[in-house]
């Protein structure tokens, strides 16, 4: 199973929702979904521009745990 932590990496880059969605070119709720973890995947674009914008790597936000 994949975790998402990206509300903890926003949240240590004091970003919010709408500007992180603004600066990765995707919509509001889109974004929403992707940081609660609601998605089934996400594009490796999306992922870098997320990565690049929260000067990160994709460690940072994803996390494999077994179920």
């Amino acid at each position: 199973m994949i975790c998402v932590h990206l509300d903890k990496m926003m949240r240590l880059r004091g970003v919010g929702l709408t500007e992180l969605a603004e600066k990765v070119g995707i919509t509001n709720a889109n974004m929403s979904l992707l940081k609660n973890g609601k998605v089934k995947g996400i594009r490796f674009e999306t992922l870098s521009k997320i990565c690049e914008v929260l000067s990160c790597q994709p460690g940072d936000i994803l996390q494999y745990m077994e179920a």
